[in-house]
């Protein structure tokens, strides 16, 4: 056995956003798109993992894991259920949840804005309306001047890719377009909105490090598909890349590869192993996706701020969890600055369309009781943070 050690002062965390395990989130786009008649969820998120009113008892065996960072995010329809009201039951609740994260020893690590969007604001033209990022740096603004002291670092959008591209061009996420040009619309105004949510955030109480997180894959290229590849690409990841330069970190998220052949996306080969999600198992994905990010930002800063697998066999999570690991030391070998790993998630959640099949989570939640279960992989990841190094055959 070889141990890797990770740098001193490595952030080791897991990861839950409010719609996903807080329940009864309904004046958000997500809640009207689960109960439409033509929805293509699974099911509705429902009661959630009740996370509203359990969040102590779920940070508090984050803590006792091992882990030293918790990110979560604020629910904007709850903060601001309609504009320009800000409710401050909503605000003092989140300031509530980085006390106990600090009384544990946890960093907040807060995302603003985590896929679901006010129904307000979605029925003022969402994403594709410039005025919404006017909009959200307010909302940032208000959220911070109540949690600026007490965050550890601010993630100003989840993913705004995957909102863009599943929203505007895919149509199975809210609003349901599909339209290349409103994808590329939708881009721009999450760009501009993290700015000046960035800037909203810096100017306000405290001094988090700012940035957002990115889904990205490692996109291979199979029998001439590189042109193609680098299309995807482009407006997948690098308008995002190119916008986090000056950034003080970028998240990084990602699951697997993307393979792309000259005509297009290609399905994983019959044979492969699949994880619930569909996605092949592919853990040497996260160590391609740094170097890229590390080499299209210029050097921002990179924090893992999701990585994980869907999975019901536990022996499997840590396999991939170990493999992924073993390319963060990589990285960290040549350079590369990766300031951390933040596992999703805490918890087996409301995974958007899929309902709650697939099981991210180092933590089981009975759907009936809402009892949680610690699982093996979360005691070995909490015991590999503990020691700041994973071991490796």
């Amino acid at each position: 056995m070889v141990a890797r050690r990770f740098p001193d002062g490595f952030v080791w965390g897991t990861a839950t956003s409010a719609h996903q395990v807080e329940g009864g989130n309904w004046n958000n786009d997500w809640w009207a798109w689960e109960h439409v008649s033509e929805s293509p969820c699974l099911e509705p998120s429902g009661d959630a993992c009740d996370h509203w009113n359990r969040y102590p008892e779920d940070i508090r065996l984050c803590a006792d894991l091992g882990f030293g960072a918790y990110r979560f995010s604020l629910e904007w329809s709850r903060i601001e259920p309609e504009e320009g009201q800000f409710s401050r039951v909503a605000l003092e609740h989140y300031r509530r949840m980085c006390g106990v994260c600090l009384e544990h020893g946890l960093e907040p690590i807060v995302t603003f804005h985590h896929f679901t969007t006010p129904r307000w604001v979605a029925a003022r033209g969402g994403w594709i309306e410039p005025s919404t990022a006017d909009r959200f740096a307010r909302f940032c603004e208000r959220a911070t001047a109540h949690l600026g002291d007490v965050i550890g670092r601010a993630c100003t959008v989840c993913e705004p890719n995957i909102v863009a591209t599943m929203g505007y061009l895919y149509g199975i996420f809210p609003p349901g377009e599909r339209d290349p040009g409103l994808r590329q619309r939708a881009n721009e105004v999450f760009i501009t909105a993290h700015r000046k949510a960035a800037e909203a955030i810096h100017a306000g109480p405290g001094s988090p490090l700012v940035g957002f997180t990115l889904a990205m894959f490692d996109w291979q290229a199979v029998d001439g598909g590189e042109a193609e590849r680098d299309r995807h690409r482009r407006d997948m990841e690098d308008v995002f890349l190119d916008a986090a330069r000056g950034d003080d970190f970028l998240g990084v998220q990602c699951y697997t590869r993307m393979r792309v052949g000259p005509y297009g996306l290609l399905d994983p080969d019959w044979n492969v192993r699949l994880t619930q999600m569909g996605y092949e198992f592919w853990p040497a994905a996260l160590e391609a996706t740094l170097r890229y990010a590390w080499k299209l930002t210029g050097g921002v800063p990179l924090l893992v701020t999701e990585n994980g697998i869907a999975t019901d066999d536990d022996a499997e999570r840590i396999a991939y969890i170990e493999e992924a690991l073993a390319g963060v030391v990589a990285c960290v070998a040549d350079g590369i600055d990766v300031r951390g790993y933040v596992y999703w998630s805490l918890l087996d959640n409301f995974e958007w369309i899929f309902g709650y099949r697939p099981t991210f989570g180092l933590v089981a939640v009975d759907r009936v009781t809402q009892a949680r279960t610690v699982k093996p992989s979360a005691r070995w990841l909490g015991a590999v943070a503990r020691a700041n190094a994973t071991r490796r055959r």
